[in-house]
């Protein structure tokens, strides 16, 4: 079972840099399959953009897809963590953080995501009620760890 956030999480994420256009973002996430973008500049994690906070910061509110930059609807207070962190760390703050991915970060750039769909179903299974090794964290279900609601039968 990996204990590292380095050993599960995705390398080389998704950036943008602030200035970038909305609709870029926007293409990306429909390109990509993904919900978020991580926002940089220069060089460091400055902030992440959803598709919920497009929808909601732009495109309700009439933007300009085309030229508003992503610097003035991103989230900027992104919680992250360490390659060299511990998954059960990373899993308790996705938890206590209300969040489903975390950005991975070095020295402020990022270098790698980690969902709460990359952990192991050894720990999600652990972190579960009636198997929680830290009864702190439970409240994992792996079948439904992605965010996304079962297929239908």
């Amino acid at each position: 079972m990996p204990h590292k956030v380095e050993e599960v999480m995705t390398r080389d994420p998704v950036t943008l840099p602030e200035e970038a256009p909305v609709v870029k973002a926007a293409k990306l996430m429909r390109d990509r399959g993904i919900g978020d973008v991580l926002v940089i500049g220069d060089g460091r994690l400055c902030g992440l953009v959803t598709d919920r906070d497009i929808v909601v910061r732009a495109v309700a509110e009439g933007r300009d897809l085309a030229t508003t930059p992503l610097a003035t609807l991103c989230t900027c207070d992104v919680v992250t963590v360490g390659p060299d962190q511990d998954v059960a760390e990373a899993a308790r703050l996705m938890r206590e953080k209300d969040v489903h991915q975390l950005p991975v970060v070095v020295d402020g750039r990022p270098v790698g995501v980690v969902a709460l769909a990359d952990l192991t179903p050894d720990l999600t299974r652990d972190l579960t009620p009636g198997h929680a090794s830290d009864p702190a964290i439970g409240g994992i279900d792996p079948e439904h760890a992605s965010g996304r609601a079962p297929a239908p039968a």
